[in-house]
C-alpha cells in the first residue's frame, strides 16, 4: 500500500491544480480518478479544495485569481518537493541561479512553502511540513506516482537540482526517443519518484515544466474516458518498460499524465 506518514527531504510529496473552473475540474477528476472533494475557505478569500481517496488526501485544486488569468496564466499542475527548511532552500535556489516566484510563507498551521523555478524556467514548489505532510496515499490507482521534468537544458537542470536537493540522475535507454534520466532523491536510485527528459525541436515555444503522473488501472481506458469528458490527448498511450503511459490535458487545459503498470510501495 502507498500510505504515507512522512516524506524525506528531497522527495515529491504533493501536487495541486490551479484551474479556471474548479467545479468542472472536480467533476472531471472525480470521475476519472475517483477523487472526493472537500472545499476549505482560505483566509483572505478563495477556496482550497482537497481531493481524497478513501479519506486520504491525494491532491488539491483551487481557482486562478482574476489577475492571474488577466496576466495570461493558464491552468496548470504544480509539483511540491518536501524540504527541511523552506527559507534556507529558497535562498540556496537563488544562489544556484533559480528564480523566486513566491517567497516563503506559512500556510496556516499546515506548513511553510515557496514557489520557485529552476534556471531553464520550470516552476515547482517546496514544502516544509508541519501539520500536513502532503499526499497521504501515493502509488495506487488515482494517486500521484511520478513527476517528470521536461527541460531545454538537462545539464543545467541536473546541476541545479543536484546541488539543491542532493538528487542523482541515472540515464536510461529511451529507445531512440528524447534523452531521459531517472531521479534519485538521495543521490542514487533509492526513493525514486521523478524523471527528466530533454525537450525536442517539436516543442519550440513550450516552456520547461514539471508534469505529475497519476496511477490508473488502464492508461488506454483512462485516456479514452478523459477525451470523452472534454480532455485532450497529448501523447500515447504508449508502452514503457514498466507499463503504459498517456499524456493528457483536462478540459481547462492543464497537462497531466496517467500510468498503468508496475508501482512502488
Amino acid at each position: 500500500m502507498g500510505t504515507r506518514a512522512s516524506y524525506e527531504p528531497g522527495t515529491f510529496s504533493w501536487v495541486d491544480l490551479a484551474t479556471s473552473d474548479p467545479a468542472g475540474a472536480k467533476a472531471f477528476y472525480g470521475e476519472l480518478l475517483g477523487w472526493d472533494a472537500k472545499d476549505s475557505p482560505v483566509p483572505g478569500g478563495g477556496v482550497y479544495t482537497t481531493c481524497s481517496i478513501g479519506g486520504a488526501s491525494v491532491a488539491a485544486l483551487y481557482e486562478l485569481r482574476a489577475d492571474q488569468r488577466g496576466a495570461g496564466m493558464a491552468p496548470h499542475w504544480l509539483s511540491y518537493v518536501t524540504v527541511a527548511g523552506a527559507d534556507e532552500v529558497t535562498a540556496r535556489a537563488e544562489e544556484l541561479g533559480g528564480a523566486i516566484h513566491m517567497e516563503p510563507f506559512d500556510v496556516m498551521e499546515a506548513g511553510r512553502m515557496a514557489v520557485l523555478a529552476d534556471p531553464p524556467g520550470a516552476a515547482f514548489a517546496i514544502w516544509e511540513p508541519r501539520e500536513a505532510i502532503g499526499a497521504e496515499r501515493v502509488n495506487e490507482p488515482g494517486c500521484l506516482t511520478w513527476n517528470d521534468l521536461a527541460t531545454t537544458d538537462p545539464e543545467r537542470a541536473q546541476r541545479f537540482y543536484g546541488e539543491l536537493f542532493g538528487w542523482g540522475f541515472e540515464a536510461v535507454d529511451s529507445g531512440g526517443g528524447p534523452r531521459y534520466w531517472v531521479i534519485g532523491h538521495d543521490g542514487g536510485s533509492a526513493g525514486r519518484n521523478g524523471g527528466m527528459r530533454e525537450m525536442g525541436p517539436d516543442e519550440a515555444g513550450i516552456p520547461p515544466h514539471w508534469m505529475p503522473y497519476f496511477a490508473v488501472e488502464s492508461a488506454d481506458a483512462t485516456a479514452e474516458q478523459a477525451q470523452s469528458a472534454g480532455g485532450r490527448l497529448l501523447a500515447g498511450p504508449m508502452a514503457l518498460p514498466a507499463g503504459r503511459v498517456a499524456a493528457l490535458t483536462d478540459p481547462q487545459g492543464a497537462a497531466f499524465a496517467v500510468f498503468a503498470g508496475e508501482l512502488d510501495d
